[in-house]
């Protein structure tokens, strides 16, 4: 069985991708939950994954002797070892135009990452409110967002950016959490596309255990205190 080794589902946006991708998939595997205590080489969440990947993060997709440690080379290797799930778009055009999207995400976006980081269960509207009056390049990778899925959803008739779920919707699902969780402004369309992410029963379930984490970690909240 695959073995996939996740952060704090509150805010770990790229434990997010490939955990979501086999969910939604309804493909097996087995989660190891590794805590964010902090990222210095003596933390607990280091020398747990020193010997498993030789980059100390997370995600890692491990399958019996092999490590794959790269949230786009785990997406291809599921979808190589599960064709029949589908999992990229099935004509040439639109799996390549998925893949280009997915790469995209995977080295860009750094404004709206760097400035809106996931956490789920908070509402940070207002902090999101005052990001979208002061930072431009939150402003413009949301546009690109805007325009990219605008653009996909009417190409190909929804209510996925390519009908069905492929990889490129696992790929955007923490970007939907955080235009919820900062109510940053997008037209209805996208707003849609947004809700439509997250009643899927993949993204469902990690949403609600994130929700049940309760676990504030000050590092990673750089908007508020914690919560009473």
């Amino acid at each position: 069985m695959l073995k996939l080794y996740i952060g704090n589902k509150n805010y770990s946006s790229w434990s997010m991708r490939p955990w979501v991708l086999l969910k939604q998939a309804g493909i097996a595997f087995e989660e190891v939950m590794v805590r964010f205590d902090s990222f210095d080489a003596d933390s607990t969440f280091k020398k747990t994954l020193q010997d498993a990947t030789p980059t100390g993060k997370v995600p890692l997709l491990v399958d019996g002797e092999l490590a794959v440690w790269d949230t786009l080379a785990m997406a291809e290797y599921v979808a190589e070892q599960f064709p029949e799930r589908q999992l990229w778009p099935t004509d040439t055009a639109a799996r390549a135009r998925a893949r280009s999207i997915c790469a995209e995400m995977h080295s860009g976006f750094a404004a709206l990452r760097s400035n809106c980081p996931m956490n789920i269960e908070a509402n940070l509207a207002d902090a999101g409110a005052l990001i979208w009056r002061d930072k431009p390049a939150v402003r413009a990778d949301v546009q690109r967002l805007v325009d990219m899925w605008g653009a996909l959803l009417q190409q190909h008739g929804g209510p996925l950016l390519f009908g069905s779920f492929t990889v490129a919707d696992a790929y955007f699902a923490p970007v939907c959490m955080r235009l919820r969780t900062y109510a940053l402004p997008v037209p209805p369309a996208i707003a849609a596309y947004v809700e439509r992410v997250c009643a899927l029963p993949g993204v469902r379930a990690w949403i609600d255990e994130a929700k049940a984490e309760r676990d504030f970690l000050d590092f990673e909240e750089p908007y508020r205190i914690k919560p009473a």
